[in-house]
């Protein structure tokens, strides 16, 4: 059974999430941890629960959601797991961070590509990927049907969509993205988003304004 820990960081309030199972083994999602507090908030979950990071692992490559990449990676000597689609936005990151008032540190570059159709393993677990372009062009949910749970990334939020004015971003596409790999899941299934409180698939089936009709 995969347990998942919340922290919300830096001035944009986004979601990181650490995912570990039984065997101790984690992954540290979208790690947007940008002070040194955040960094070690982190790092005393890791060091009170004994629990071992494998991986670092992004849903897409916007500045938010990678600030703390290049820290972890070098503390635990780990690979980024990415989709390739959205290389260009991390060449871009320091860049995007000054645009808004971020010192951005380098992130590293990707390890190995998350695509659709090829599971990701850790520790005992098993997780889906699933490509949502439309938010990025490399936008990915990472699923559990054993767990009930996807962690949605820009794309869905509780009672509405990621935005599509940053480069590479596409209204249409991104409607299509939740519609047809997203609304298709069982509606009990929990939705972990990028920023802002949990869902469920079956809740923004019933009430998010930009999926009705």
């Amino acid at each position: 059974m995969i347990t998942i820990q919340k922290f919300v960081f830096n001035p944009f309030q986004e979601n990181s999430y650490l995912l570990y199972d039984e065997t101790g083994d984690c992954i540290l999602v979208d790690m947007g941890s940008y002070t040194v507090a955040e960094k070690k908030e982190v790092l005393y979950f890791i060091d009170n629960n004994r629990i071992n990071p494998v991986k670092i692992v992004n849903t897409h490559c916007h500045v938010d959601h990678l600030l703390g990449n290049s820290f972890f990676k070098n503390k635990f000597k780990v690979k980024v797991a990415a989709n390739a689609a959205d290389e260009f936005i991390l060449a871009n990151a320091v860049e995007h961070g000054n645009m808004f008032g971020f010192e951005v540190e380098a992130p590293p570059e990707i390890d190995e590509y998350l695509e659709e159709g090829t599971p990701f393993f850790f520790g005992s677990s098993t997780l889906e990927i699933l490509h949502v372009p439309g938010h990025s062009p490399g936008s990915v949910a990472i699923y559990s049907l054993r767990d009930n749970f996807v962690i949605s990334g820009d794309v869905l939020f509780n009672g509405s969509i990621g935005r599509t004015d940053l480069p590479g971003g596409d209204y249409d596409t991104l409607i299509r993205s939740v519609t047809e790999k997203l609304m298709v899941l069982p509606d009990e299934t929990v939705v972990y988003p990028g920023h802002g409180p949990e869902t469920t698939i079956g809740e923004e089936k019933r009430s998010n304004p930009f999926l009705r009709g």
